[in-house]
């Protein structure tokens, strides 16, 4: 490899330094290790568009919110398992207000992030019914939900949603669904890598679908309200959030602090049990924990045996935050409109220089600019093109560890700083010209 920013022997002793030799199979950390590695050696500041971290200071409103708690001497008490009322009843406006989604305080509980959110989900959907032990993954996705099936012990499938939009949809989602073994589906919305958003009549269909086949939808909203081709800002008003709780009484949301209020170094996220399924029997459930309901056995046995619940203190912050967001107060989304344009810029710079956007339509119309978009680079493997990619000092993740079918690269726009643009530029210019 010739006139490379960086010698091709220090990449290949980094990635030997944690037992990488295929890119393609390179975790989000892994690949920060890899380039924190190159980066002491060589002194060379690399573009970072692996990590999908927020990009601005945590909201005020729940760092004075959780000061005040810390103040009060709140950390010397257990948090309740289910959540502090205020935290409670406030995801409930936040829900109405955001998504037009009627969901009881009762089924909103507070998590150590989405992650953890969703991990619990996947297990206690699992449990419901022998037959029933496999997760449907809507690809593409967020790598590390798949990683907590593996760690779990259950089983996943997955389809890439790129060649089944809009009317094929319906096929290949009851294709999986009338087998009998889903126990529950999973996406993002918008998506994490590519950014596109399942419409409403893709929606409809998932919801009807799962309400047939008895079916949970696990729904993650890490990114809620921020497709920015629509004003979805304004609480209590229309539009709202698209969500498939319109659609059917068989859903958990996802919701997370992280992106939204650039809270993520707290680790607070809610769940929300549709009212419907927090109530629900299941003779299964009173048999391996005495308790039979959903809700209570997500509170009282999966989440109490992770983590005997949520830090205390970040429960009032992010209370806080979504009452000042229901309030009208704080406009969350107009702060995240940044991150939109990030991407539109960096989607130039990679156009100019011979990149081209792979998932680049939602169904009849461009994907919009946001958080992540995914590139490719003339056809190129996308291990390869991430290899290639790291001698000029620009790392990302490849979409192969999403689910993805497709061959090239996620970039995050969230750690962008304003020198990156021009030094995008000039070594994606130096790396057309050598490839």
């Amino acid at each position: 490899m010739k006139n490379t920013l960086i010698d091709p022997a220090l990449v290949k002793r980094s990635m030997e330094s944690l037992y990488i030799d295929d890119l393609n199979k390179a975790s989000i950390r892994q690949m920060g290790g890899i380039v924190r590695h190159i980066e002491q050696e060589s002194g060379t500041e690399f573009i970072h568009f692996e990590m999908g971290v927020p990009g601005f200071a945590p909201s005020a409103i729940g760092t004075a919110a959780e000061k005040k708690a810390l103040e009060d001497g709140i950390p010397s008490v257990y948090p309740p398992m289910e959540g502090i009322p205020a935290l409670k009843t406030e995801t409930a406006r936040f829900f109405r207000a955001f998504l037009d989604t009627e969901i009881s305080p009762e089924g909103c509980i507070p998590t150590v992030g989405s992650m953890q959110g969703a991990y619990a989900s996947m297990m206690l959907c699992t449990q419901l019914d022998p037959k029933k032990d496999t997760i449907l993954f809507i690809d593409p996705g967020f790598s590390v939900q798949k990683t907590q099936t593996k760690v779990i012990g259950i089983k996943s499938v997955a389809f890439d949603l790129y060649h089944f939009r809009d009317e094929k949809f319906a096929p290949k989602l009851e294709e999986y669904l009338k087998a009998g073994n889903i126990a529950a589906v999973i996406y993002s919305n918008p998506n994490n890598p590519t950014w596109m958003c399942l419409c409403e009549a893709e929606l409809k269909v998932i919801g009807e679908m799962c309400t047939k086949y008895d079916v949970i939808v696990l729904e993650d909203l890490a990114y809620m309200a921020m497709d920015f081709r629509t004003e979805l800002g304004i609480p209590f008003q229309a539009p709202y959030q698209p969500t498939v709780s319109h659609y059917t009484d068989n859903y958990v949301i996802l919701m997370s602090a992280s992106k939204i209020f650039s809270y993520a170094g707290q680790r607070i996220a809610m769940i929300g049990i549709s009212d419907k399924l927090f109530n629900r029997d299941y003779p299964v459930l009173k048999e391996r924990y005495g308790v039979s309901k959903f809700g209570q056995s997500m509170i009282q046995n999966i989440l109490y045996c992770l983590s005997s619940g949520t830090a205390h203190t970040p429960q009032y912050a992010l209370a806080a935050m979504l009452k000042a967001a229901n309030d009208g107060s704080y406009n969350f989304v107009e702060d995240m409109k940044e991150y939109g344009r990030r991407s539109a810029k960096l989607k130039e710079v990679f156009l100019r220089n011979g990149f081209n956007i792979i998932y680049d339509k939602d169904i009849d119309q461009p994907v919009g600019d946001g958080f992540f978009f995914t590139v490719g680079y003339k056809g190129m493997e996308g291990g390869e093109l991430l290899l290639r990619l790291l001698h000029y000092g620009v790392n990302a993740i490849v979409l192969s560890t999403t689910g993805s079918q497709q061959q090239g690269l996620r970039i995050s726009a969230s750690a962008v700083k304003p020198h990156h643009y021009r030094l995008l530029d000039e070594r994606l210019r130096m790396f057309t010209e050598n490839n």
